[in-house]
């Protein structure tokens, strides 16, 4: 028992003596002391090593430039519910390693440390409580020379997860009274650092929660995509919003917010049609940060960038696809035919790609009915589609839903019903085959004419692509069979199968095609257009395969007669085709009224 005890005092005495010399180390963590990783800016947690996926904080400022002697404020930010316990935060020259400036404190979870020798030159934490954001002040040193910096900080979550020298976006200097800007380039949103650019980039930061709905009409201008949609109810909603802050000046609050992956933008224009436009773009640099960038549009070629101008308090983000954007500006709407706050403009609102933070031609556009007053509050319409695309869309639907539908049914199931029976020497399923297919092709190319000759240009996006599949497809399809073999021939089922196959490939794809051109002009909050296209082709798909088991039990059956099975098909394609129709007027009706 002496020996157990002594061995257990023993144990006691090792475990007191390591929470003496641990108790200290984690009370200065704990208590932000950590001067010890002012090089480095890393905690120091043995065997552990800092977490190399993105960090979900942010460090953004209130100026993207300084001067000697200005103060900038420096905001740490967790993204969405994130948070953190820890932090250590400093100033350093571009490609230096020791921390310029001075901090001041606006809050008191946070304070000041001695870093380098220089007093208050870093920030941390006063304690390990929880933390969404934390706000400092830091002043650049007057004695010296200014030099691009950047903020640096290490985000501490807890003992085993940590971010070490996480940067904010660079800080160039800025002489007083220098007065100099920078020249137009392209339309790329590349990172800059002046409100006199084109450009202004900020750090990623979460959604500009702030856009919404919310008194549209009241004190402010709304346009949207689809109509009345709530950009903080719907992510697929397109919307744009412009209140008057001051007629004085001519101040101007904007939003704007959409799904791209790529960039949102809206403009104004003397009309429906784009060229001469004044543009704000919202997009995605090549360094993955959400920009905006001010543009001029002369027509189908892309935007030309022109300076930012005075535009203010600018806030961007990015967040599982949906681009914000909000900003003042002071600057006047110029459409080179007309300049002046007081102006009536249409109002576009365009979103699309964008490769190595340069824009690609836009994937969607809607623009207003009427031309509107920005100055004055109201909800805008937007325009309808022109009636020679509705025409397109008409003809494209009747062709692949409807007649095409009929061609293919009757070469594989109705072959029975007029059996023995010719006209001009050809079968009467033949005839009636190739009839209502040389209408669904003629359908298909007046339908592929009129779109080009409204566009008049090869437009971006997966709609066009699988239209011009169709067209190629459907051209090809009546070559080899005017070309056939005969009947008895013993190549002639390479025909068959090739014919065959090559219709259900259309069709697919112009199913495909109906559906991406419906979703381009649905501006129904349901997407009632999609939903009453997908009852369609589930209507379609619920008859092919009732046909083709009526087909097999036919084969099968040899006590059945043949007049009950020649009804049994009139049955079914009586009530397709009153199905069918239903839908067809549903749809036309739907892209009348887009």
């Amino acid at each position: 028992m002496g020996r157990v005890g002594t061995d257990h005092y023993f144990a006691m005495d090792h475990i007191v003596l390591l929470l003496m010399y641990v108790a200290p180390v984690v009370r200065c963590y704990g208590s932000g002391q950590v001067t010890a990783s002012c090089d480095s800016m890393q905690p120091r947690h043995s065997g552990l090593s800092p977490q190399t996926k993105p960090a979900p904080f942010t460090i953004t400022t209130d100026h993207s430039s300084y001067r000697l002697g200005e103060e900038i404020k420096v905001q740490l930010q967790a993204v969405g519910s994130t948070s953190f316990t820890g932090f250590l935060l400093q100033a350093r020259e571009v490609g230096g390693q020791s921390p310029v400036g001075f901090f001041t404190l606006t809050a008191g979870a946070a304070q000041l440390l001695i870093c380098s020798q220089t007093p208050n030159s870093a920030v941390s934490h006063r304690s390990p409580s929880v933390k969404t954001s934390i706000q400092v002040t830091w002043r650049s040193e007057t004695s010296r020379y200014g030099k691009p910096i950047q903020f640096h900080a290490s985000f501490v979550q807890n003992y085993r997860t940590f971010w070490v020298d996480v940067t904010s976006l660079t800080l160039t200097f800025t002489k007083d009274n220098a007065g100099g800007s920078t020249s137009p380039s392209n339309t790329a949103i590349t990172s800059s650092t002046s409100t006199s650019t084109t450009t202004t980039i900020l750090q990623p930061s979460p959604p500009v929660k702030s856009i919404s709905r919310a008194d549209c009409g009241v004190t402010k201008v709304c346009f949207s995509q689809p109509s009345e949609c709530d950009p903080t109810v719907n992510a697929d909603c397109y919307f744009m919003s412009a209140m008057m802050l001051s007629t004085s000046d001519a101040t101007i609050r904007y939003e704007m917010t959409g799904s791209s992956d790529g960039y949102i933008s809206f403009g104004f224009s003397d009309d429906k049609i784009m060229g001469n436009d004044d543009i704000y773009i919202c997009g995605i640099g090549s360094n993955g940060l959400v920009g905006l960038q001010h543009a001029f549009s002369t027509g189908r070629t892309a935007p030309q960038a022109v300076l930012l101008g005075n535009v203010s308090d600018v806030k961007v983000s990015v967040r599982d696809r949906v681009i914000s954007c909000s900003f003042t500006s002071m600057n006047t709407i110029s459409t080179q035919r007309a300049t002046g706050i007081n102006k009536t403009y249409h109002l576009m609102f365009a979103h699309g790609p964008s490769s190595n933070g340069k824009i690609q031609f836009h994937a969607g556009t809607f623009i207003s009915t009427d031309k509107i007053d920005i100055s004055r509050p109201r909800i805008i319409r937007k325009a309808g589609w022109p009636h020679i695309i509705k025409a397109h869309g008409a003809l494209m639907l009747i062709a692949w839903m409807t007649t095409g539908s009929l061609g293919m049914m009757v070469a594989r199931y109705l072959k029975g019903m007029a059996k023995g029976q010719n006209l001009c020497g050809k079968d009467v399923w033949f005839l009636v085959h190739v009839a209502v297919m040389s209408v669904t092709i003629a359908a298909t190319i007046i339908a592929f004419i009129l779109s080009f000759s409204y566009v008049k240009a090869w437009s971006e996006g997966t709609h066009p692509v699988l239209g011009c599949l169709v067209m190629i497809l459907s051209f090809i399809q009546p070559i080899p069979a005017l070309l056939r073999c005969g009947p008895q021939h013993p190549q002639r089922f390479l025909f068959n199968w090739s014919h065959a196959l090559n219709a259900v490939v259309i069709k697919a794809l112009a199913v495909a095609a109906i559906f991406t051109g419906l979703k381009l002009i649905d501006s129904t909050l349901d997407q009632w257009l999609m939903k009453v296209m997908g009852g369609f082709v589930g209507w379609e798909a619920l008859f092919y395969i009732l046909l083709d088991v009526h087909l097999k039990w036919k084969f099968n059956s040899k006590e059945t007669l043949e007049s009950k099975t020649i009804s049994a098909d009139c049955l079914l394609m009586a009530v397709f085709f009153l199905g069918n129709f239903t839908f067809l007027v549903a749809l036309l009706v739907g892209i009348g009224m887009s």
